[in-house]
């Protein structure tokens, strides 16, 4: 953490700690963009499902969102061009959203489950979001853990695919993975907070899209785990 002038005004925690206005700016602006990323996303996802669209277009939906998130996000996150590649990556991943939330409510008791799975992501990251904030730590040393077991997660996610796809599915080994991304999305959420707060994150385009993608996967892990255990078929 780089050390505050003591005359540099802002915003204080509880603790006392000057949130510089740099910071404050980052982070408003950071929620401001998410909150309009998740209403399109959220858009997306309705007319996805309104559309009946397929698995595969799903598929195809994340895999395009996942190319713009490693390989233009990274080229525009300077430029206005960069808020544009936002919403491009957040409406794709809202799209392809849409036969998994489908898929949810054909259970006899899957609003409940989908209701269920967004309020706990809410709650989190309001929770997560609100300790980074009052506490103001610096949560850089859960950087290299995150890294590493999102890393194992993602790796054995698509062991559990490809195991799937052949004929040979794995539950038990999915449930591990969705379980280890829900809480592994947790830590990052605090980890970003937490960057923006201290000044360890400057572009807000950059932060928001990592928030995205944190609430995004914790969502999704969500209902995962919750259809597994409540999912009731008519």
């Amino acid at each position: 953490m780089q050390p505050q002038n003591q005359y540099q005004f802002g915003a204080t925690t509880a603790g006392g700690q000057v949130i510089t206005s740099d910071s404050q700016k980052v982070l408003r602006n950071t929620y401001m963009l998410l909150a309009m990323t998740l209403l399109f996303s959220a858009a997306m996802t309705g007319v996805s499902m309104a559309l009946a669209v397929p698995y595969g277009v799903s598929l195809v939906s994340s895999i395009v969102a996942l190319g713009l998130l490693w390989f233009v996000m990274p080229r525009t996150a300077n430029s206005s061009a960069g808020i544009i590649t936002v919403f491009a990556i957040t409406g794709l991943l809202g799209f392809g959203l849409g036969p998994v939330i489908t898929h949810y409510l054909s259970f006899s008791n899957g609003s409940q489950i989908v209701m269920l799975a967004l309020g706990i992501t809410g709650v989190a990251f309001a929770g997560l979001s609100g300790y980074a904030l009052v506490s103001r730590r610096d949560f850089s040393f859960m950087r290299s853990f995150l890294m590493i077991g999102v890393l194992i997660a993602f790796v054995a996610g698509i062991v559990s695919l490809v195991a799937a796809m052949a004929g040979y599915p794995m539950p038990a080994l999915a449930l591990t993975v969705s379980a280890m991304f829900a809480f592994l999305m947790c830590g990052m959420i605090l980890w970003q907070t937490g960057e923006i707060i201290n000044g360890g994150e400057t572009n807000y385009v950059l932060a928001t899209v990592s928030l995205y993608v944190s609430i995004y996967n914790l969502f999704t892990s969500l209902l995962h785990l919750l259809g597994a255990f409540m999912g009731e078929r008519d």
